[in-house]
C-alpha cells in the first residue's frame, strides 16, 4: 500500500511538473525516473524482456530531453543474449525396451549438450574425484566408464557431519565434468532421497555453457531399473554411502539409449549511448555508465535472493538509482555555459546482472579507443544514503592522483567517502578497467532489500543522490576538461577468480573474462603482478585454451581445471596470443 501511495505521488509530480525540466539536479526529477524504471510497467527490467526494452526507449527519451545527442545511430547500441534453455522434442530415453517420457521421467539439463549415445551404464557413486591431505575420494578407480553412460548421485552425503568439506566437489557441473574427463559419453544424474525426498526434476531456466556432453536427470526408478542387474536399489546404495563415506562403483550391465535436446533461447537487449560532444578535444571522452536491467521476475536462475518468490522485482536501487542520477547529471552537464573540453559518454548497460554482458559488449565495440578515454565512472547502488552519509568510492588507485583529487572537492560535511584501491569489481567499471581505462565506481552499499521484490522507490534516500550527485559534477567537469590526462595504473584485482581459487585451494592470479566474449578458450582480462600467472609468463589479454593438456573452453572449464591441481603443483598452461600458440610453464 505504501508504495501504491508513493506511485500516486508520481502521477501527481508528473502532471504538475509537465514538460519542463529543472536543469539542477533535483529530488523531485529524482524521484520521478527512479519510480518510472522500478514501476510495474518495466516489471523489473529482466535482460532480453519487452520490460528491459521499455526502460531503454524511456531512458533515450531522457536523455534527449537532457539534450545529449546519439553516440551512433539512434542511441541504442543493440546486441543478443542467450537468456533461457528449453527442453527441445527430441529428448528420449529407453531402458530396455521401456520408453520413459521427457519432462516427466527425465529432463536434460541446461548443461547438456545435444546428442544421441546408445551404450552401457556405469555407477560411479558421488561421481568424486578427490585427493589432498584432508580428503581421498575417487570414485572412478578401477572403473572403466569410456563410451558409456555414468550415473551418478547428485549432491553430497550432507546428513552426515563427517563428509561437510565435500560439499565443495558436490555442484551438477562439476560431476559431470569429472565424469567426461574420464572418459564418459554421457551422464545421468539421479537425487538420492536423503537429498531430496521428493526426487524432483529440475526445470532449466537460464541457459549455461555446456559439457560437450549428453547430460539428463532421472527419477529414482529409472535409476533402480538400471541397478536391477546387480541386485541392488538405489536406497542401499545411499543409505551406504552415507554412513561409510567411500567409493561404491561398479558397471550396471544395464544399457541405456537416450537422446538429450536442450534448446538456448535468445532475446535482443541494448544499451543506451548518448553524449555531450566536446568543445576543443571532441576524439577523447568521459564516460558515465550505470546498469539499468534487474531481475525481471525473479524465479529460479535469476539471482534473486527471495528464491521462493516470483514478483516484480523492482530494483529501485540495484540499479534505478543509477540511471536516475545518471540522467540528472547530463541534464546539469548539458546545460552548462561554457561546455567541456572533452566529450561526455552517457551509457546505460543492459545484462549487467547476467555477468556484465552489456559493458563487455560496449568495450569490445565502443568506436573508441580505449586510449582516447580519460576516465569511466560507474554508478551501482546509489541511493541507500545511510546515517553518517557513508559512500564507497572504488577504483582511486587505477590512475595516480585519483584519490587526491576526490578527496580535494568533497566536502566532508555532507559525504563521508571511504575508497578502495582495485579497478576490479562485481559491476560493469570491471570491463574498463580491464581496458586499461582509469575507473571510478560510487555506491552506497548493500541492504537486505538487495535482489529482492523488497527494493522499492519508497526507500530511497534522494536527498542523499542529491548531495552525490553535486560530488559527481565536480569530479565529471574537471576530468572532462583538466587539460593533463589521468595516467593509467594497475590497482588489483581483488575479485572472485582468486576467492574461487582459495576455495579449490589453487590461484593463478588472474581476472578471467566471466562473459565470455571469446568463444573456445578463457581470456585472461588481468593477470596479477606477482602471481603464478604472471611470473610463468602470462599476460593480459593472454587467450587460455588448455591447462595440463587438458581443453578450457571456457570459464566453468578452466574453475574445474583448477580445482585439479594442488599449491606447489608445476603444470603447463597453452594460450593464445596474437594468434599464435604458446606454452606456459607455470609454478603454483
Amino acid at each position: 500500500m505504501r508504495y501504491l501511495c508513493y506511485f500516486a505521488f508520481l502521477l501527481m509530480l508528473t502532471s504538475c511538473a509537465g514538460t519542463s525540466r529543472n536543469p539542477r539536479i533535483t529530488h523531485d526529477e529524482l524521484v520521478m525516473i527512479t519510480t518510472r524504471l522500478a514501476s510495474d510497467e518495466f516489471a523489473g527490467r529482466g535482460t532480453g524482456t519487452s520490460g528491459d526494452s521499455l526502460a531503454a526507449l524511456y531512458i533515450r527519451k531522457e536523455f534527449r530531453k537532457a539534450k545529449l545527442a546519439p553516440h551512433e545511430g539512434d542511441g541504442l547500441q543493440k546486441f543478443r543474449v542467450t537468456v533461457s534453455a528449453q527442453m527441445g522434442e527430441a529428448n528420449k530415453l529407453t531402458i530396455n525396451s521401456t520408453e520413459y517420457i521427457a519432462g516427466t521421467d527425465f529432463v536434460p539439463l541446461a548443461i547438456s549438450s545435444n546428442g544421441t549415445l546408445n551404450a552401457e551404464v556405469a555407477f560411479s557413486g558421488y561421481g568424486f574425484m578427490v585427493a589432498n591431505d584432508s580428503m581421498q575420494w575417487n570414485d572412478y578407480k578401477d572403473l572403466d566408464v569410456k563410451g558409456k553412460w555414468v550415473m551418478v548421485l547428485r549432491g553430497y552425503p550432507e546428513s552426515n557431519p563427517a563428509a561437510s568439506a565435500y560439499g565443495q566437489f558436490s555442484t551438477d557441473r562439476m560431476k559431470v565434468l569429472t565424469a567426461r574427463e574420464n572418459g564418459a559419453a554421457g551422464v545421468l544424474l539421479v537425487s538420492g532421497e536423503a537429498w531430496d525426498p521428493a526426487d524432483n526434476l529440475e526445470k532449466p531456466s537460464r541457459g549455461e555453457s555446456t559439457a560437450g556432453i549428453p547430460v539428463l536427470q532421472v527419477k529414482r526408478s529409472i535409476a533402480d531399473s538400471l541397478l536391477k542387474p546387480s541386485g541392488k536399489t538405489l536406497a542401499e546404495i545411499e543409505t551406504v554411502a552415507l554412513k561409510e563415506l567411500r567409493p561404491l562403483s561398479f558397471i550396471t550391465s544395464s544399457t541405456a539409449n537416450g537422446e538429450a535436446e536442450m534448446i538456448a533461447r535468445e532475446a535482443s537487449t541494448a544499451n543506451v549511448v548518448m553524449y555531450l560532444e566536446g568543445k576543443t578535444l571532441p576524439e577523447e571522452y568521459i564516460i558515465v555508465g550505470a546498469h539499468y536491467d534487474h531481475l525481471g521476475m525473479g524465479g529460479p536462475g535469476s539471482g534473486s535472493r527471495a528464491v521462493d518468490t516470483v514478483a516484480v522485482h523492482y530494483g529501485a536501487d540495484d540499479n534505478a538509482s543509477g540511471v536516475a542520477l545518471m540522467v540528472e547529471l547530463a541534464e546539469k552537464l548539458a546545460y552548462s555555459r561554457d561546455g567541456y573540453a572533452r566529450s561526455i559518454l552517457f551509457v546505460a548497460f543492459s545484462g549487467e546482472e547476467m555477468g556484465l554482458l552489456g559493458s563487455k559488449y560496449f568495450v569490445e565495440n565502443m568506436g573508441i579507443k580505449p586510449s582516447d578515454v580519460n576516465l569511466m565512472v560507474n554508478l551501482d547502488m546509489v541511493g541507500r544514503l545511510k546515517e553518517g552519509n557513508g559512500v564507497q568510492v572504488g577504483g582511486v588507485g587505477t590512475a595516480l592522483g585519483l584519490r587526491d583529487s576526490v578527496i580535494a572537492i568533497t566536502d566532508t560535511t555532507m559525504l563521508s567517502l571511504s575508497f578502495t584501491e582495485e579497478g576490479y569489481g562485481p559491476s560493469d567499471h570491471s570491463s574498463f578497467y580491464g581496458k586499461n581505462i582509469p575507473v571510478l565506481v560510487f555506491t552506497t552499499g548493500a541492504h537486505l532489500d538487495y535482489h529482492t521484490p523488497a527494493d522499492t522507490p519508497d526507500k530511497l534516500n534522494y536527498a542523499g543522490m542529491v548531495r552525490i550527485g553535486e560530488l559527481l559534477t565536480e569530479i565529471v567537469s574537471n576530468a572532462a576538461n583538466d587539460t593533463e590526462r589521468l595516467a593509467f595504473q594497475e590497482a588489483g584485482p581483488a575479485g572472485p577468480s582468486q576467492s574461487m581459487g582459495r576455495r579449490r585451494g589453487v590461484t593463478l592470479g588472474l581476472m578471467p573474462d566471466f562473459a565470455g566474449n571469446v568463444k573456445n578458450g578463457l581470456r585472461a582480462d588481468f593477470v596479477t603482478p606477482g602471481k603464478p600467472a604472471a611470473m610463468g609468463g602470462m599476460v593480459k589479454g593472454d587467450v587460455i585454451v588448455a591447462i595440463e593438456d587438458k581443453p578450457v573452453n571456457n570459464i566453468e572449464d578452466y574453475m574445474f581445471r583448477l580445482s585439479q591441481l594442488k599449491p606447489g603443483q608445476t603444470i603447463t598452461v597453452e594460450v593464445i596470443r596474437d594468434e599464435k600458440r604458446e606454452l606456459l610453464l607455470i609454478q603454483l
